[in-house]
C-alpha cells in the first residue's frame, strides 16, 4: 500500500508477437522478459499484489517462477495485436477483485518490452499518482528533436514527399522546436475511478513522469542485442 492504497501490478504478456516470436519469453541477462518485471514488483514494498494478463501457458509458468502470480488467462477477444491497453486492465482489475474478494484503489501497469526500469521508477510513478491526486500518470523519456513530430515526412503515390504535419514547412531551426516525449512502458499508474468510471487509461488530469536514464523498448532483435550491450557495460539497475 501507498497511504492507504490498495496497488494491483499488472504485467500485459500476450503471446502472439509479430516483431520478436514469443518476445515476452526471450532472455535478456539470462532471464524472460516478464520476469523482469516480476522481479521489480516483488522488490517493492507499495504494491500489494501483481499479476501476469498472459493467453499463453508458458508465459504465465515463467512469471510464477518469477514470483508473479498467474491466477487468471486473458480471453482470446483481449489477445490480439489489436488490443488496447484499456480492456486487459479492467479485465484484470475486475477479474482480480472478484477473486481475491477487495478493492484495489491503483493499477500500475508494467510492461515487459521494458525490462531496465528501476525501482525508483516505479516508486516516482506511483507516490506522484497519490500524492498529488492525478488520475493517471504515465512514465516518458524525452524525444530527440531529430525525430520531431514537425520535422517528419511522409511518402505517397510514386514517392512523393510530403510534410508530416503542414506546420513543418516554417521550421528551420531547433530552436523552434518545442520538447516532446514519447512513452516508454516502463509504468503506468491509473486510479481505479479512472479506469472503471471514465473509461480510460489517461483520465481528466493525466501527468507525465519524465526519465532520463537509459533505458530500452523491445519491438526487434536488435533491441534486445542494445539491451545486452548496456548491460554488459555496467548498467545498473539501482
Amino acid at each position: 500500500m501507498l497511504h492507504d492504497r490498495r496497488v494491483l501490478a499488472v504485467v500485459p504478456a500476450r503471446g502472439g508477437s509479430k516483431g520478436v516470436a514469443l518476445k515476452n519469453l526471450r532472455l535478456l541477462a539470462g532471464r524472460p522478459l516478464v520476469a523482469w518485471a516480476g522481479e521489480c514488483i516483488r522488490r517493492s514494498p507499495f504494491i500489494d499484489r501483481g499479476v501476469v494478463s498472459t493467453d499463453h501457458e508458458a508465459i504465465a509458468q515463467a512469471a510464477e517462477a518469477a514470483g508473479l502470480a498467474a491466477p487468471f488467462r486473458r480471453p482470446e477477444a483481449l489477445s490480439g495485436d489489436r488490443v488496447a491497453d484499456f480492456p486487459v486492465l479492467e479485465h484484470a482489475l475486475q477479474t482480480m477483485e472478484a477473486l481475491d474478494g477487495v478493492i484495489y484503489d491503483v493499477v500500475l501497469m508494467l510492461q515487459p518490452t521494458s525490462p531496465l526500469r528501476r525501482d525508483r521508477h516505479v516508486e516516482g510513478c506511483l507516490r506522484k499518482l497519490v500524492e498529488e491526486g492525478w488520475d493517471a500518470v504515465w512514465t516518458l523519456s524525452p524525444t530527440d528533436l531529430k525525430f520531431h513530430p514537425l520535422k517528419q515526412l511522409t511518402l505517397g503515390e510514386n514517392g512523393a514527399m510530403d510534410y508530416f504535419d503542414p506546420r513543418g514547412a516554417a521550421i528551420v531551426a531547433r530552436q523552434q522546436l518545442h520538447p516532446v516525449y514519447h512513452r516508454n512502458g516502463v509504468a503506468y499508474a491509473v486510479t481505479r475511478d479512472c479506469l472503471l468510471r471514465q473509461g480510460s487509461i489517461k483520465g481528466t488530469r493525466t501527468a507525465g513522469l519524465v526519465i532520463d536514464d537509459p533505458l530500452i523498448n523491445i519491438d526487434t532483435e536488435e533491441d534486445l542485442q542494445r539491451g545486452e550491450q548496456l548491460l554488459r557495460d555496467g548498467l545498473t539497475l539501482e
